[in-house]
């Protein structure tokens, strides 16, 4: 089968043979929400020469402004939950193809939340894992922070962290203070990078709340404390700070608990060290669970 995780900004597309074992990979830099109906043109064009007939989608492929609105699927949900609720997409500009996509999950209590394509990453990694309750966070534009027992997902939190990181340093009076070519994440350990991504992850803890914190930014450049090559750097720490304080569950502040981490290895290890200041220990775990979790719904539904 093939294995497409379709997120907003790319197509990461796995070739799986019948063991489960991902036999070849491949990018495309075209999100779905981008594609303005040229998903199958896009899809065709990355995957055309293998010849698998199953194809697994899951992401913003199935939001109401990708190829095909999916339906969400409410937590508390585990594997039997998302296969049954898997959508056929087939399209005759695929022909050949069997397409199938998983559905996102949403969170109804409180504000409420969302995801897609997250859940299925969350999904194998419990497989994975194994009964009992366990926390996972999985950093990005739209950083989700996702409570599971004994296989189900039971609550979803998101952060728009990325987001927020990207427009202010590209738009507004703080953008106007990082020079050209500046913005690494400061995740280097020993670096000067890193010492002004810690001093934000310290800052954050302090009294007056993140618009207030922002705001002081600005004014450490003004004032010479902080210099404005590095602004970036410190507004990630200061950010991820936010983000830890506010939805690390208490459970595993206060239960000893690991926090697993799905990404990649930049923002995993700003989060790692986010967590490691709060004295939190952490898993990393490697973006291709999709294409597991792909798998396992295949299975639990018996498409392949």
């Amino acid at each position: 089968m093939i294995a497409v995780d379709w997120g907003t900004s790319q197509l990461r597309a796995y070739r799986i043979d019948d063991t489960g074992a991902v036999t070849a990979q491949r990018r495309a830099a075209e999100g779905a929400t981008a594609c303005r109906g040229r998903h199958a043109e896009v899809l065709r064009a990355c995957i055309g020469d293998w010849d698998d007939g199953l194809v697994m989608l899951c992401g913003m492929v199935g939001s109401r402004n990708g190829w095909r609105e999916v339906p969400y699927v409410d937590c508390p949900a585990g594997v039997d939950e998302l296969a049954a609720a898997l959508q056929p997409c087939d399209t005759p500009e695929l022909p050949g193809r069997r397409l199938w996509c998983v559905p996102g999950m949403a969170d109804r209590s409180g504000a409420g939340d969302a995801m897609r394509g997250e859940e299925t990453q969350v999904l194998a990694l419990l497989e994975r894992l194994g009964r009992g309750r366990h926390v996972v966070c999985l950093p990005g534009t739209h950083s989700k922070w996702v409570e599971a027992d004994d296989g189900r997902i039971v609550s979803i939190a998101t952060a728009m962290t990325g987001e927020v990181f990207d427009l202010l340093r590209r738009h507004g009076t703080l953008a106007e203070l990082v020079p050209a070519g500046a913005g690494r994440t400061g995740t280097d350990t020993g670096s000067a990078e890193t010492e002004v991504f810690d001093r934000g992850l310290h800052d954050s803890a302090a009294d007056g709340g993140l618009l207030h914190h922002l705001f002081g930014a600005r004014a450490h450049v003004l004032f010479d404390s902080l210099p404005a090559e590095r602004l970036s750097d410190y507004l990630s720490g200061l950010l991820i700070g936010h983000e830890v304080r506010s939805l690390l569950p208490m459970s595993v502040r206060t239960g000893g608990m690991t926090a697993h981490l799905i990404g990649n290895a930049a923002l995993l290890d700003a989060y790692a060290r986010a967590l490691a200041a709060s004295g939190i220990a952490t898993q990393r775990h490697s973006e291709r669970l999709a294409a597991d979790g792909l798998s396992l719904l295949a299975r639990h539904r018996d498409l392949s």
